[in-house]
């Protein structure tokens, strides 16, 4: 059994309320062989909700007690981040997990990018796409769970899954 972002399923559950729809990945759950899971929905976060960013640095670091998460207009998330990355990792361990194939560039689930929010000494803020990983996919990570991003979904990658399950 392997984990998915549910929005790669075809679940409307992103921070605008769309998907992101990835044929085999909604496969994998349809036979399942997958689970989806929505962070953001699991630690009490409303679809839609404003967009959110790691003010500083990346997921580890949210888990380490440095930094935070805030919305668009600057509300802190940070609790529910938390919240929803620990539900994540409860559901990882119940059914004996050992991947995770999540959305890139989530401040939750992203792999390998994340946007940071920056802010200037004038008080502008802007996103900007750094190296790093979301709070949920180091959680897991830190559970020795292989995570990737949908764009590392190879056919081969795939086909091992499949034959694995």
């Amino acid at each position: 059994m392997i984990l998915v972002s549910a929005c790669l399923a075809g679940v409307q559950c992103r921070y605008n309320g769309k998907d992101n729809f990835v044929a085999s990945i909604a496969e994998l759950v349809k036979q399942g062989k997958a689970i989806p899971v929505c962070p953001e929905e699991l630690g009490g976060l409303p679809t839609p909700r404003e967009p959110v960013d790691i003010e500083k640095g990346n997921g580890f670091d949210i888990l380490k007690g440095k930094g935070r998460l805030l919305t668009e207009s600057g509300t802190e998330v940070t609790e529910q981040f938390l919240q929803g990355a620990e539900k994540v990792l409860q559901i990882a361990r119940e059914q004996g997990v050992k991947m995770a194939v999540l959305k890139e560039r989530s401040p939750s689930c992203g792999s390998n990018r994340i946007y940071n929010r920056i802010s200037n000494c004038m008080g502008d803020v802007k996103r900007e796409l750094v190296q790093g990983m979301g709070v949920t996919a180091a959680i897991l990570k830190n559970d020795k769970i292989t995570v990737l991003s949908e764009e590392q979904l190879d056919q081969n990658t795939l086909n091992r899954i499949l034959q694995d399950q």
